[in-house]
């Protein structure tokens, strides 16, 4: 186990290196259609998590750019607010609005939704964006491991909730998960909230970011005749004010070499411009382009399958029954 652990994390650096910084953007971009990004969505309605900084900020930065009606979900009022401020005043699209709704939490959640369904909006476009890397271990008022109860558990029951609105806007519909590079160094596991006594928020975030990918596989599936489209995607290493906090020495280490906000947020906006033909739903994209979701002898591709049970975790948790 050590050593196929050890290999995940050696070949995980030598691929991201080589993929994942803003030289590979560079490269990769030498494919890109630029009339691909000069799709105008007016009329459609995107709903962006996390949307105050970095990636989802320049994410609702470009659906916005392009037309989009624009709701930016933030966990704060004020930074969310001088956000929204921004992307009026950069794209001159006053269609943007902000929903404060703090995603760590069932019940805040619960209420977004509740409140957001009262506006009778189709949603076409779903970004689950909002996420963090908690190196301590934080447990919310709910009772939950906080990195997992954000970027699992939060996104599981946004999008859940969200299906009804989702299918107003069938065929068009789509919902774009932002994972991670990170989730390539782990299989998928059943210890959701970090069972172990050290706990460790890098593996944790890379835990997380494999569920991310799996339940997208997951909803692909389970809602193909729904008319929905599910993409998982990766914005690859990019410069962020939360890769900053959460991993200071390796944002030191990278410095100058690490995408922007907008080269991270790139795939997310062309996902959500293309045409579903073009796309793949339950795949995993990565710079405009369908990506593997395991790395070679990584060991990690069989875990998929104890999805069923995460979800039925998960599920539970989130007493969307009740």
């Amino acid at each position: 186990m050590f050593l196929l652990k050890t290999w995940r994390s050696t070949a995980f650096g030598v691929f991201g290196y080589m993929n994942f910084t803003k030289n590979g953007f560079l490269e990769h971009s030498k494919k890109f259609k630029p009339e691909d990004m000069q799709i105008q969505i007016e009329g459609k309605n995107c709903v962006v998590t996390g949307a105050n900084s970095g990636i989802g900020f320049a994410a609702a930065e470009g659906l916005a750019s392009r037309g989009a009606t624009v709701y930016m979900v933030c966990r704060n009022k004020e930074r969310g607010q001088e956000a929204l401020s921004k992307i009026q005043n950069s794209t001159g699209n006053q269609n943007v609005y902000l929903e404060v709704c703090d995603l760590s939490s069932i019940k805040e959640i619960k209420s977004f939704a509740s409140s957001f369904a009262s506006k009778d909006v189709p949603v076409h476009v779903l970004v689950n964006n909002a996420g963090l890397l908690e190196n301590k271990r934080t447990t919310t008022p709910e009772g939950f491991e906080l990195s997992f109860a954000v970027n699992v558990l939060g996104t599981y029951t946004v999008t859940e909730l969200m299906l009804p609105l989702l299918e107003k806007a069938t065929p068009d519909a789509k919902v774009i998960t932002v994972s991670s590079g990170g989730m390539y160094t782990s299989p998928l596991t059943t210890d959701l909230q970090f069972s172990g006594e050290k706990f460790d928020g890098v593996e944790q975030y890379a835990r997380n970011k494999r569920i991310q990918v799996a339940l997208t596989e997951k909803w692909a599936d389970k809602y193909k005749n729904k008319g929905i489209g599910f993409y998982s995607m990766h914005p690859g290493w990019a410069e962020t004010p939360g890769v900053a906090k959460s991993l200071p020495s390796f944002s030191e280490s990278f410095a100058g070499k690490l995408r922007t906000s907008e080269q991270g947020a790139d795939t997310i906006v062309w996902l959500a411009l293309q045409p579903k033909e073009k796309l793949v739903s339950g795949a995993f994209y990565f710079d405009r382009a369908e990506a593997p979701k395991h790395l070679k002898l990584a060991g990690t591709s069989k875990s998929h399958d104890l999805i069923d049970s995460v979800i039925e975790t998960v599920h539970s948790m989130a007493a969307l029954d009740s």
